[in-house]
């Protein structure tokens, strides 16, 4: 089975069920599938051939979601990239990938154009424009560059009844790229048949049917809003899609009109959504369920959305996109492992190993390693880096994947998240984990979003420094926070300096960027705005 089938599956069961909603678009599955296989005719009449790579530069719309099912039915592999995207990395993602087809909006022109020195490998640019019009942007790349809808639609294309021969399940299905170690970004390859266990597994423990209505804002090129198509689809249920969260009061609009069942998040949307006073005046009975993952739920954020959503299950989970996902908490053991995030999901086992690769005991922190069907194929043109993390298992051509960071694993099987490897804080001859800190603070009423790292200290080691943003309306000293961390964590645990921020920087997944936070930090170390705690 390939990726693919999971739309054409549900255009042959359900056809004139509404699948898609962007905006005041609403296709259904056979429209979306007719699109997608038009699209594919077009790309193999263009010279497209298996395993090429095509590049989708767009932001969450119609488009992207027709695009890569069309590459895909074409035999060949789609890079979704973020579309915030600057010219340097998508050039570097050009030239590593060796895309032979870019697909962008029109309104990244002037991006695009600066990305293009040395893609000899890149042959063709399809344009996306309003209302299906060429818009003669041919001198970006050449003569070939064309709109998109008039790619779909040109000369009453119909869609090639071959365009599915070839393809098999060990084939890419795409490559998502994520932040490396060095500065540059790794490729990660994922196999139709890693997609398609990995869409299932999570499909199974959120209960995903097709009478579900699924908000997704995050964006396409991040595998947790990419994977909302892929569940959305195999299960026939209906998807709404928005470029972003920036609005936060519009979606919330849309989750009560459009009657929405689930809503996956991160944390920093829920910081947003507790920041809105007039939530209670919305009927949000037929939410069914609240996801998280990219980094840790706060129990205290747990609690609020609880409250808020009263009738909604809240799923904690914890995921890499090496494997896409790794663990939930299902919701009826919340209350009772609160820390936790949770247990391994169907069709996949977890271990927590020592550095010689033993497994260990209950409760004793190792690296945590994954074995299954959803643990991806390795890096793009990276064998090194792949060989490190991607080694061999027990059975011939079994991979495991070992994840670099630190868990521990009760005697119940539940895991909890301790810290990445190179995220340990070493101070006064103790190893500090960030996340545990951060858990505490989180607790502390008038804190909205934290995060914990060391800088260089001659005589520790290193010192701990918390960043913080307050909620709206609150005011908290560093003084207030010594208190409270002298009551709640043991002394070598308390930070040294508060540094106090309006907001923080965010990824593109709309994860709090701790990298940008502690370069800038240790390039001011202490500024009028920071309170050193002595």
């Amino acid at each position: 089975m390939l990726v693919n089938t999971v739309l054409e599956n549900s255009a042959q069961k359900y056809p004139d069920k509404i699948a898609l909603v962007c905006n005041d678009e609403r296709l259904c599955y056979k429209e979306i599938n007719n699109k997608a296989a038009k699209f594919s005719s077009y790309l193999i009449k263009a010279g497209i051939k298996r395993h090429d790579r095509v590049a989708i530069f767009i932001d969450n719309s119609v488009e992207s979601v027709i695009a890569l099912f069309g590459v895909l039915k074409a035999g060949a592999t789609f890079v979704m990239l973020s579309a915030s995207m600057k010219p340097t990395k998508l050039n570097y993602i050009l030239k590593n990938s060796g895309a032979s087809f870019l697909i962008t909006n029109a309104n990244k022109f002037r991006i695009v154009k600066n990305s293009l020195k040395n893609t000899d490998e890149l042959k063709h640019i399809i344009w996306c424009a309003s209302e299906g019009k060429p818009i003669g942007l041919g001198e970006a790349k050449d003569e070939k560059a064309e709109s998109f809808w008039e790619s779909i639609f040109k000369e009453n294309s119909k869609p090639n009844p071959k365009i599915n021969s070839g393809p098999i399940d060990i084939d890419l299905s795409n490559i998502i790229y994520t932040s490396g170690s060095t500065g540059d970004p790794k490729g990660v390859m994922s196999s139709h048949y890693n997609v398609l266990s990995a869409t299932r597994s999570i499909s199974q423990y959120l209960e995903i049917n097709d009478k579900d209505i699924i908000m997704n804002v995050l964006p396409f090129s991040f595998d947790y809003g990419l994977y909302q198509i892929f569940m959305t689809f195999l299960c026939g249920a209906t998807m709404i899609i928005e470029k972003s969260f920036a609005f936060p009061y519009r979606i919330i609009e849309k989750i009560a009109t459009e009657k929405i069942t689930g809503f996956p998040i991160v944390p920093t949307m829920a910081a947003l959504l507790f920041k809105i006073d007039t939530l209670s005046k919305f009927d949000f009975s037929s939410l069914r369920f609240i996801s998280n993952t990219a980094a840790a739920l706060p129990f205290t954020y747990i609690e609020k959305l609880q409250k808020l959503f009263p009738m909604a299950k809240v799923y904690s989970m914890y995921g890499l996109t090496e494997c896409k996902r790794v663990s939930y908490l299902p919701p009826k053991d919340i209350d009772r492992k609160k820390d936790s995030v949770g247990i391994a999901m169907p069709n996949e086992e977890v271990f927590v190993v020592d550095e010689d690769g033993n497994e260990v005991g209950p409760d004793v922190i190792g690296e945590l390693v994954i074995r299954g069907a959803n643990v991806m194929q390795g890096y793009w043109k990276d064998p090194e880096t792949t060989a490190k993390v991607f080694r061999p298992g027990r059975y011939k051509g079994e991979t495991l994947l070992y994840s670099g960071d630190l868990f521990r694993k009760d005697a119940e099987g539940y895991l909890y998240f301790v810290s990445r490897k190179d995220d340990m804080i070493k101070t006064k001859g103790e190893r500090v984990s960030p996340k545990e800190i951060e858990s505490v603070l989180h607790s502390m009423d008038g804190i909205s979003e934290i995060s914990v790292f060391g800088i260089p200290d001659e005589i520790f080691g290193q010192s701990i420094v918390a960043a913080v943003v307050l909620e709206k309306g609150k005011k908290i000293s560093g003084k207030d926070i010594k208190k409270y961390s002298t009551q709640n964590l043991e002394p070598f645990m308390i930070p040294k300096f508060i540094e106090f921020y309006k907001e923080f920087p965010k990824s593109t997944s709309g994860k709090i960027d701790k990298k940008t936070i502690s370069a800038n930090y240790m390039k001011m170390f202490v500024t009028p705005n920071s309170e050193a705690i002595k």
